[in-house]
């Protein structure tokens, strides 16, 4: 049965390669893509592909490329190893892509989520020539049934210039009706209010739009997304997972929170999913989720039924997530809800709904700065996605790493944070496997105490503490938040060089 019913775009099939003849040097390129689900699985290819023959006649070519978030290598990695891109927005996290940023090849904007499409539409990034924009179908008014993630696709279709569909077979139909898309966007001043107040409440179409007139090419695929294997949590995901459900229960106990909790809002990867877990085995009931992206513990928490909904812009399952998602996509319909991360990341919305947010971070000091996105000040990771978006609006938010780095080499507890992703301000809870740190309403002295003695691993425990002692003594009247700046600064290349302080 086709995927395309609309007659005049059916007219716009053709191939990947031809597709790829359409986007120029030099163009700006907005790529459908969220953490490895919904990108275009064709185009890009065939796009390094021209890029590479170009390079070897000694031409110059490179692209501009924006995204919803991390796509997949055959997007973000066959482009980088074309020496394809000379800008990257808002979040990846390829490993070869990051060697050129890190490198300065390559020049990378690190944006809130929440800011990409807006800023899009404020003129900040310039103009969009291309868009490439993966969907589920085509029905015969035009409409776009989307697939399993929808990102910046709304605005990538309404701003480009050109449009290229790319529709995957590989999407099942059904997924019509999964998404809510959110058409009521508007410029200052005349922005309206968004009139949501539970997180599974609908806002928009179950559709995406597009001018016909803009597309200029429609490729058929039939390829999987990229999903990654989870690991196993270890004893570290573990107590970690322990920690932080034993607080919830410490909130709703002193009346701070509902018994059926505040919708959940939980990051990328295998510690957060170790806390989803943790819930399965937990007492709770009647969750709501209003997330990015629906990891396999959210598919757990939605069959054993202590779920009762989730709304995200994307899935991000492994392998056997997705067969049992695909497997089961019937009983999801309803309680499982994309929207763009425009309205996923939307801060009004997560400080409306009284989200609880759980993010990962590669450091924190130890007055509570966090460090999301950089090693030793300088080199990105991935960038700080949605993190901010969450963790400044949130009714309580927490950021999860083990104590050390580097097979103990380093500790994540540390003087002062090399690079600051989300400040003592917006920061309540700390958690790694030695402990829990609650931060509300201390002064930074009094964090410093807390963060050391409950999150710090054992190992360099006295040596913050000395430093702590030594910086009071240095400043007598400067005890607010006492710093030995060049040590602070220094601590991180003594423990990256020796792994003794």
């Amino acid at each position: 049965m086709s995927r395309i019913s609309d007659p005049f775009l059916a007219s716009k099939v053709t191939t990947a390669e031809a597709a790829a003849e359409l986007i120029g040097p030099g163009d700006s390129v907005g790529i459908s893509g969220f953490t490895g689900a919904g990108y275009p699985k064709a185009v890009p290819a065939a796009l390094a592909r021209r890029i590479e023959a170009a390079h070897a006649r000694g031409e110059e070519f490179t692209v501009g490329l924006w995204s919803g978030a991390s796509t997949a290598p055959e997007v973000d990695g066959v482009l980088a190893d074309a020496h394809g891109l000379h800008m990257r927005v808002p979040y990846n996290s390829d490993p070869s892509l990051r060697a050129l940023i890190n490198s300065g090849e390559v020049d990378y904007v690190d944006s809130h989520l929440s800011h990409s499409a807006q800023h899009m539409w404020f003129g900040f990034y310039g103009n969009l020539d291309v868009a490439v924009v993966e969907v589920a179908a085509i029905l015969p008014n035009g409409l776009l049934i989307p697939g399993s993630s929808v990102g910046n696709n709304k605005t990538w279709l309404d701003q480009a210039d050109k449009v290229i569909l790319e529709v995957n077979h590989w999407h099942p139909r059904e997924y019509e009706g999964f998404h809510d898309i959110y058409y009521g966007t508007a410029l200052p001043p005349h922005r309206f209010p968004l009139q949501m107040t539970h997180s599974f409440q609908r806002l928009g179409d179950p559709y995406l739009r597009v001018d016909p007139a803009k597309v200029v090419a429609v490729v058929e695929t039939d390829a999987p997304d990229r999903n990654t294997p989870f690991k196993a949590p270890d004893a570290d995901s573990q107590a970690m997972a322990e920690l932080l459900v034993d607080f919830l229960r410490h909130e709703v106990a002193h009346g701070r929170m509902p018994k059926d909790l505040l919708p959940l809002q939980s990051g990328v990867g295998n510690v957060a999913n170790a806390v989803l877990e943790g819930l399965v085995d937990s007492e709770f009931e009647n969750l709501t989720s209003f997330t990015e992206v629906i990891q396999d513990g959210m598919l757990d928490l939605l069959d054993c039924g202590k779920l009762r909904s989730v709304s995200a812009t994307s899935f991000g399952l492994s392998p056997e997530g997705q067969e049992r998602f695909l497997d089961n996509i019937g009983a999801y319909k309803g309680r499982v809800l994309l929207r763009s991360e425009e309205i996923s990341n939307h801060p009004e919305l997560v400080r409306r709904l009284g989200v609880v947010a759980i993010n990962g971070m590669i450091e924190a000091d130890i007055y509570g700065n966090v460090n999301s996105t950089h090693v030793m000040g300088s080199g990105i990771m991935n960038g700080i996605g949605g993190s901010g978006d969450f963790a400044r609006n949130a009714f309580l938010n927490f950021f999860v790493s083990p104590s050390t780095a580097k097979n103990g080499a380093i500790s994540s507890i540390v003087p002062m944070a090399s690079h600051v992703d989300h400040t003592e301000h917006d920061v309540h809870v700390l958690v790694t496997e030695q402990g829990l740190a609650d931060l509300r309403g201390l002064s930074p002295s009094a964090r410093a105490e807390r963060i050391i003695a409950n999150c710090a691993h054992p190992n360099y425990r006295d040596a913050l503490t000395d430093y702590v002692e030594r910086a009071r003594a240095a400043r007598p009247t400067a005890q607010h938040t006492p710093h030995l700046l060049d040590e602070a600064l220094s601590w991180h290349s003594r423990y990256l060089a020796t792994g003794k302080m």
